[in-house]
């Protein structure tokens, strides 16, 4: 790495970010505030304009068209794009960028919000965490971007080429926003995810599918329950096939990118439905479920790989062989993706993180994805997460530690002039590298 900054100048970035921080924390409070479900993301994504305006950034909106649902890489869209749109800043609207800095807006529900500590939507800090929905998943990650624009600023550095801003939607379902802008031509020659990575350096993630399985029957009184085909029994039962697979699937598909990771594939039960009265039998019960699979693994041949294990599971059934199971994508359909931890984007960001803070981050991978799969396997364009240090990321009282931020914020002022003088220099990613 060709070190950009002087020991002055560094000095003077972490003494910016110290007394931006606070700054940096209310405008994560103000995105936490705005909740941003799947499908309402238009009140976010108006702070993150106001910010990058701020900062300096010309501000467009990219649209998610329709069309992108017919698109090789697409999932399956979970609600229209009517009014719905990404927002991208650029510092240099004549020339693309050579880092592009990408964060998704979108946030998973908080339906069980009377089992948080406080409105999962109204921001607390405690103990030096900052508590909502989104505040680790991953709208730190913007707060962590804008405190270290904010000290290359103060400090008087100026960027020495072209950087880009993507705030993404619908990250937590299909990854449409970011493949759209993609398509779009908004790319950089390195991509850096604001994903939560505990100050590690995430490389590499697995494939994700969604499914919805359906089981219907013509219901009843509950007088003749042992006599009428219960949906909800049913379905145990094909979910019960779909574990046995989930163990076939980490026992025979071992992958030398994934070792530390001791049980990659998983399968889980989101969600199920059924019945609308105890004393009636139900005639409809829905599971979606989410299905981790093998990075070398196509999406249509994981969806093809659950569905022959439901099929052949109820056929082996009486009641399910004369009432076939529905099986539907309904949601990600996820390549499993990697970046050589070798790879000169990882030691940028590792040098950076060292100049900083004294340690080494460790590059490591996850049983799950993030839209860093779009960069690396559509684009050719190296891409890895960095982020905070959170817990709890879709689950009640969700936080993010808010020294993390500072300390992400550090490094990352240290990453951008690097990666913006040095550009296409780095080789880009063989999609057969690491197969």
């Amino acid at each position: 790495m060709t070190d950009m900054l002087s020991d002055r100048d560094a000095t003077r970035i972490d003494d910016v970010i110290a007394r931006r921080a606070e700054a940096a924390f209310g405008f994560l409070e103000r995105l936490v505030a705005a909740p941003s479900t799947v499908g309402q993301e238009t009140e976010a994504q108006a702070v993150v304009a106001e910010e990058l305006d701020r900062l300096g950034f010309t501000v467009w909106r990219i649209p998610v068209p329709a069309s992108i649902a017919d698109d090789p890489a697409a999932g399956v869209p979970q609600v229209p794009y009517t009014g719905r749109h990404d927002v991208y800043g650029v510092t240099d609207d004549d020339s693309a960028p050579k880092l592009l800095l990408n964060g998704h807006i979108d946030v998973v529900p908080a339906h069980d919000a009377d089992l948080w500590s406080g409105d999962p939507f109204v921001p607390v800090r405690r103990d030096g965490w900052l508590y909502g929905r989104g505040a680790g998943d991953m709208k730190c990650g913007f707060a962590m971007a804008s405190l270290a624009l904010d000290g290359l600023r103060g400090a008087g550095v100026d960027l020495p080429g072209p950087l880009g801003f993507l705030s993404a939607i619908e990250e937590e379902c299909t990854g449409h926003g970011t493949l759209a802008a993609a398509r779009a031509g908004v790319l950089g020659d390195n991509v850096l995810l604001m994903e939560p990575t505990g100050l590690d350096i995430l490389v590499a993630g697995i494939g994700v599918l969604w499914i919805e399985i359906e089981v219907g029957s013509a219901g009843g009184h509950a007088e003749v329950a042992d006599r009428s085909g219960n949906p909800v029994r049913s379905l145990s039962r094909l979910i019960a096939a779909l574990r046995r697979f989930e163990e076939r699937m980490n026992e025979e598909n071992p992958d030398p990118v994934f070792a530390t990771v001791p049980h990659p594939y998983n399968v889980n039960i989101g969600r199920i439905c059924s019945g609308d009265w105890a004393s009636s039998v139900p005639a409809r019960a829905r599971a979606s479920i989410r299905v981790g699979f093998p990075r070398l693994w196509s999406p249509a041949q994981a969806e093809e790989a659950v569905r022959e294990v439901i099929l052949a599971e109820a056929a082996e059934d009486p009641w399910l062989a004369e009432h076939p199971p529905v099986v539907r994508s309904s949601g990600f359909r996820a390549e499993g993706y990697a970046l050589d931890p070798a790879h000169p984007l990882v030691t940028t960001v590792a040098a950076a993180h060292k100049a900083a803070h004294g340690t080494t981050p460790s590059p490591y991978a996850i049983g799950s994805t993030t839209d860093a799969r779009f960069y690396l396997n559509q684009f050719n364009r190296p891409a890895l997460c960095y982020g905070p240090n959170v817990r709890n990321m879709h689950g009640v009282d969700e936080a993010v530690e808010l020294a993390s931020i500072v300390a992400g914020a550090r490094t990352l002022a240290r990453v951008i002039p690097t990666l913006l003088a040095e550009g296409t220099g780095f080789p880009q990613p063989d999609p057969e590298g690491l197969r």
